[in-house]
């Protein structure tokens, strides 16, 4: 109860934002993580530390010296990849009678000194990465980031150029930090007979390899709306073989409702 002489307390509500500070952030991890070129490990390490850069959406691991072929790594002073954040410490790697330039550098500052991280996406350095025994792509998985797959009884129609492609009353959800939700459907109740199979393939460090792809027979489409994930990663096991499609360029409906069409990097609305 409050005293005569007291006010009540004004409490701001806030939208939590979505920016990350400037400067290099970094926090330990307990995940076995290794690295491997042909039949080499490169990295083996039980205490790396995620890093993430200034205007990078995404984390690195970076490893501690004695985790690391040193012996397999040449200094230089040139990066052959994207700059790192203050980085002027790089090195070759030399393996199998190849060198890969710029595979590897040192963050700077004493809290970061002594490790030293590898390129993971836009250059193939090493063949393969593993958490535990799981093997990942793309980049690591970001600890603060969540995926999880809902199967729904919500009713879910797709349409393109005002043709129903798709219409289920059991989806699969896929909820992703920071992205649009992904609506997994039935394949019988998909109208694949509409799309011609395309040799795609992605990764992603969350849902693993996907290795069906379909485009749109009609025009004013782009190519690859769909995908299927054949052998999804254990985490969302659940939509194993169900189609998605790219929220950007079709309408979905779900229970009566037509959803905006967001926009993301991975379709731009045509002009």
């Amino acid at each position: 109860m409050e005293s005569p002489g007291d006010s009540p307390q004004t409490v701001p509500v806030l939208r939590r934002p979505s920016g990350r500070v400037d400067g290099l952030l970094w926090e330990p991890s307990e995940r076995w993580v290794r690295g491997t070129k042909g039949d080499v490990t490169v990295v083996d390490s039980r205490r790396p530390v995620l890093v993430w850069e200034p205007g990078r959406p995404v984390p690195l691991y970076a490893f501690p010296r004695e985790d690391v072929r040193t012996d397999l790594l040449r200094e230089t002073e040139k990066s052959d990849g994207r700059p790192h954040a203050g980085t002027t410490r790089f090195y070759d790697l030399d393996i199998g009678g190849g060198t890969i330039a710029g595979a590897a550098w040192t963050y700077p500052g004493e809290e970061l000194g002594s490790y030293i991280s590898f390129e993971w996406f836009g250059r193939e350095v090493l063949d393969h990465w593993y958490e535990e025994d799981e093997e990942i792509f793309v980049h690591p998985r970001d600890p603060h980031k969540r995926v999880d797959a809902l199967p729904s009884s919500r009713h879910v129609q797709v349409e393109i150029g005002g043709t129903v492609v798709a219409d289920t009353r059991a989806p699969v959800l896929l909820f992703e930090t920071g992205l649009p939700v992904r609506y997994y459907l039935p394949r019988e109740d998909v109208r694949l007979d509409l799309f011609t199979p395309s040799d795609l393939t992605t990764r992603c460090p969350y849902k693993g390899v996907a290795t069906e792809y379909w485009s749109w027979l009609g025009e004013d489409v782009p190519p690859n709306i769909a995908w299927s994930y054949p052998d999804p990663l254990s985490a969302v096991s659940v939509v194993k073989d169900r189609v998605a499609f790219f929220n950007e360029a079709v309408d979905i409906t779900v229970d009566g409702e037509r959803l905006e069409r967001p926009v993301t990097e991975f379709i731009k609305p045509r002009k």
